[in-house]
């Protein structure tokens, strides 16, 4: 059976004053994981992510950050990134787990790549009621949240190879391990050797717009890897 996303509405607060768009896939009644869209907005990579993870037995969805909004340039995505309201983003993730454990998913993950790989490490710290977080190559800036005040479990991905210094280079990867040990949080924090950023993007565009940006070539065995990884967090966590 074909997974087709389905967009609804979500509201923010109680007041009903904020409402965004989100996209959802999967079995309802299934655990399910906020997916959490890289600078780009809510592309075509982010929505094979989705797919993916609804193919492994759970109910994705994706709130629109940007509302709407999608970067087709770097300096396009950067500008929209720069643009966001990161606490209002991480009300939009709070939502967005609420109405997946309103409609029938009995616990809830948060999952995101690059600035969403970033929001789900705040979402640790920030988001009542969610029960793990997988974060691909993005770390939170320390005034939206530190993530040795997590609450959940987190497991995080980075790339030996990522040149984005504080965000998820190397050596913010191995500080954050440090922290998280330190601090007694339940974590996994794994670096892949010869990848750079945005590693799991594995569709042909994705793969190409890699290559034109810097971020270098493509390992589908880091890609499994660290799919693999991910099951058994969430499994363990979520099922």
């Amino acid at each position: 059976m074909a997974l087709i996303l389905e967009k609804v509405k979500i509201v923010r607060n109680g007041d009903g004053k904020i409402e965004f768009d989100a996209y959802v896939v999967g079995k309802e009644g299934a655990p399910g994981i906020v997916v959490i869209q890289e600078w780009w907005g809510i592309d075509f990579e982010i929505k094979k992510h989705a797919t993916d993870i609804a193919s492994k037995g759970y109910r994705a969805l994706i709130p629109d950050l940007y509302r709407g909004k999608v970067g087709l340039e770097v300096a396009e995505a950067q500008h929209l990134s720069q643009g966001l309201d990161w606490p209002g983003a991480v009300a939009d993730i709070a939502a967005s787990a609420k109405w997946l454990k309103e409609h029938g998913s009995p616990k809830v993950g948060v999952t995101g790549f690059c600035m969403g790989g970033a929001l789900s490490l705040a979402s640790a710290v920030r988001v009542p009621g969610i029960d793990a977080v997988v974060a691909f190559y993005g770390t939170p800036p320390p005034e939206l949240a530190d993530p040795t005040e997590s609450k959940v479990p987190v497991q995080a991905h980075f790339g030996e190879e990522d040149t984005m210094k504080g965000l998820s280079d190397k050596e913010t990867a191995k500080a954050l391990e440090e922290k998280l040990k330190k601090a007694n949080i339940p974590s996994e924090v794994y670096i892949y050797p010869k990848v750079g950023h945005a590693f799991m993007n594995s569709s042909p565009e994705g793969i190409e717009r890699n290559k034109a940006v810097g971020f270098g070539e493509h390992h589908q065995e880091a890609v499994n890897l660290a799919w693999s990884r991910f099951e058994s967090w969430f499994a363990k966590y979520l099922q």
